[in-house]
């Protein structure tokens, strides 16, 4: 649809309503979920089957990679015979072989190298570290209902900030700030219903109508559900309108260990896009070439959103935040 658009400085103004009570207490449920110790750590595409991937988690280093079946394998990033980086060794035949002097790990323990549970959905690779999250383990995380993979289109982005996960999560669930600090992809945005503070798991949802930028005065208009599952993932889900059924997870995975003087934490943000109208198979065909451009637009919008992030932590660690 089209519409004439409200200049940014005459729309309404949304900070009586962005409560940081609410804020608050929506993140303070979602910390008191459990993640099972479950981190994302990759996009489900980056851990391949000719070379390993390092990631960081918590001051953790891990070494991911793909064995000759497609299967996906993790573990200590420290070779353990004398700690050579794995990210920098090679994969032969399904095997993480060290490039000092040639230990072969097939992914089963050995040498005194131990594996991690891992969980590929598909789009994200997870990672179950016990010694991490402290938390009583689960079999599998908590993977939000996406659309059906054969119908639907996914990007990933990832990027890194200064702060810790509560930052991001506590971004994400400010919905409030979306056309005030992201002029140039949303208007209207109206938050319908927030979740009081004794909302149980099924009543926590923040319910938003928004009207996403097309180009020009053209808009879409929708209606987004956005829920916390973990403490480390905030879930926006269109229930209305063009895409209803698609989501974009907010995954947020600490870099640093704790006491870091300065912390540093992922955003792993994964849309999965799908639509009933008959040209989205179209879209889908074209997916390698739509995918950059999803990861471009995500990361516009992280860049004002992890300077936001940035900013809580700053105020945080230096007893400036407000309330």
């Amino acid at each position: 649809m089209r519409r004439t658009l409200v200049a940014w400085e005459r729309q309404r103004p949304t900070w009586r309503d962005a409560r940081p009570s609410s804020i608050a207490g929506a993140l303070a449920r979602a910390r008191a979920r459990s993640s099972g110790n479950w981190y994302v750590v990759a996009d489900s595409r980056h851990v391949r089957r000719d070379r390993p991937l390092g990631r960081l988690v918590a001051g953790v280093e891990v070494v991911l990679w793909r064995d000759e079946g497609g299967a996906a394998h993790a573990g200590p990033g420290a070779c353990p015979h004398l700690g050579a980086p794995l990210r920098d060794s090679a994969v032969r035949c399904g095997t993480l072989v060290c490039h000092w002097h040639g230990l072969a790990l097939d992914g089963r323990p050995y040498a005194g190298w131990e594996p991690w549970p891992v969980h590929d959905d598909g789009v994200l690779v997870w990672v179950r570290l016990d010694h991490v999250g402290g938390e009583p383990a689960t079999e599998a995380p908590v993977v939000p209902v996406r659309p059906p993979a054969g119908g639907a289109i996914s990007a990933v982005y990832t990027g890194v900030g200064a702060c810790e996960p509560e930052d991001v999560v506590a971004n994400r669930l400010d919905p409030w700030h979306g056309a005030w600090l992201h002029p140039y992809s949303f208007v209207d945005l109206e938050v319908v219903s927030v979740p009081g503070e004794g909302a149980t798991d099924d009543e926590d949802e923040l319910v938003v109508d928004v009207s996403f930028k097309v180009a020009g005065r053209a808009v879409v208009p929708v209606r987004a559900v956005f829920t916390a599952p973990e403490p480390r993932t905030v879930v926006m889900r269109i229930v209305a309108g063009e895409g209803t059924g698609s989501v974009v997870e907010t995954h947020a995975t600490p870099l640093t260990g704790p006491g870091a003087g300065r912390p540093r934490t992922a955003v792993v943000e994964a849309v999965v896009a799908g639509s009933d109208r008959r040209g989205f198979a179209l879209a889908r065909a074209a997916a390698p070439l739509l995918r950059p451009a999803m990861r471009a637009s995500a990361g516009r919008l992280w860049r004002d959103d992890l300077a936001y992030a940035e900013r809580r932590w700053a105020l945080r660690s230096t007893g400036r935040f407000p309330g």
